[in-house]
C-alpha cells in the first residue's frame, strides 16, 4: 500500500499539487486521471522519488520516503517496476537482455538464475519466440509487453505505468490492460497507472484517483463512475467518445 498525505508540490510560486491525500491499495490497479495539466504526471513523479514535494507524506506500507536515507532508498528502488509510455527499451539489446537489465543492476544472482528468470517473465507476458529479436523489430504492442516483462523481473512489490496504452490500437490497449491487472492481482502489487485513456477506466478501474487542477476531486472505482453526481467527474468521462456511447445506450 502506498498512502499520500496532504501532499503539496509547486514549481516557480506556482502550487501543482493541492493537499492531496489518498490510498493506492495492493493488489488492486489504481489508476491516476484528469485533464493535462490536472497534476496527474507530478504526482507520479513524487511518488517515484523524481519530485520533492514541499509538504506531505508519501509512505510505502509505513516507510515514509522523505525520511529514507540513501541506503533505503536503494533499497526501495528494487522493490519498484516501472512501464514507461514510450517503453523505454534499448535499441541495441535483444529481448532477454532488456528484461535481463534490473536483474544485472540490482542483484547479485548468477547468469543462470538471471537466465531463469527472465524466461519465465518472458514467457508470462506471451511473448513467444522474441527472446533474440530487437525492439525495432517487433510490433508496439509487444514492445509494450516486454517493458512489463521487464518491470516484473526483480518481484516489485510496486508497480508504475505511465500511460502505458499510448500509440496501441484500442485492441492492443485492452490486452495490455488485461496483462497488468491479471500481474497485478497475481503477485499481489500495488499497481498505480497514469492514464487518460477511459477504455482502461472501465476495463482495470479498481480505484480510481480524479484530479483537477491540483485537487484530488473526487475517488471510486470503475462502477462509482456512473453514480457519481461530482460534476467534474461527469464532465470529463462524458467528454469520451466512449463514454458519450453509453450514456446514449443508457438513455435510450
Amino acid at each position: 500500500m502506498i498512502e499520500v498525505k496532504a501532499l503539496e508540490k509547486s514549481f516557480g510560486g506556482v502550487n501543482v499539487l493541492k493537499g492531496i491525500s489518498t490510498l493506492f491499495e495492493t493488489g488492486k490497479t489504481n489508476l491516476i486521471i484528469g485533464q493535462s495539466g490536472s497534476g496527474k504526471t507530478v504526482l507520479l513523479k513524487s511518488l517515484l522519488g523524481i519530485h520533492s514535494p514541499e509538504k506531505g507524506i508519501i509512505s510505502f506500507d509505513g516507510r515514509i520516503l522523505s525520511s529514507m536515507n540513501t541506503d533505503e532508498r536503494r533499497e526501495l528502488r528494487t522493490e519498484i517496476g516501472m512501464v514507461f509510455q514510450g517503453s523505454a527499451l534499448f535499441d541495441s539489446m535483444t529481448v532477454e537482455e532488456n528484461v535481463a537489465f534490473p536483474l544485472k543492476m540490482f542483484t547479485n544472482q548468477s547468469i543462470a538464475e538471471i537466465n531463469e528468470r527472465v524466461d519465465f517473465v518472458i514467457n508470462r507476458v506471451n511473448l513467444v519466440n522474441a527472446h533474440h529479436k530487437k525492439p525495432s523489430e517487433l510490433s508496439g504492442g509487444m514492445q509494450k509487453r516486454v517493458a512489463i516483462a521487464r518491470a516484473i523481473v526483480n518481484n516489485p512489490r510496486y508497480l508504475f505505468c505511465d500511460e502505458p496504452n499510448s500509440g496501441l490500437d484500442p485492441k492492443t490497449a485492452i490486452v495490455i490492460d488485461n496483462l497488468i491487472h491479471e500481474i497485478t492481482v497475481e503477485y499481489n502489487i500495488t499497481t498505480v497507472i497514469n492514464t487518460h485513456d477511459m477504455n482502461s477506466v472501465m476495463e482495470i478501474g479498481d480505484k480510481i484517483v480524479f484530479l483537477k487542477e491540483g485537487v484530488l476531486a473526487w475517488e471510486g472505482t470503475k462502477n462509482d463512475i456512473f453514480k457519481t453526481d461530482n460534476e467534474a467527474v461527469t464532465d470529463f468521462v462524458y467528454s469520451s467518445n466512449l463514454f458519450k456511447k453509453i450514456r446514449q445506450a443508457q438513455n435510450g
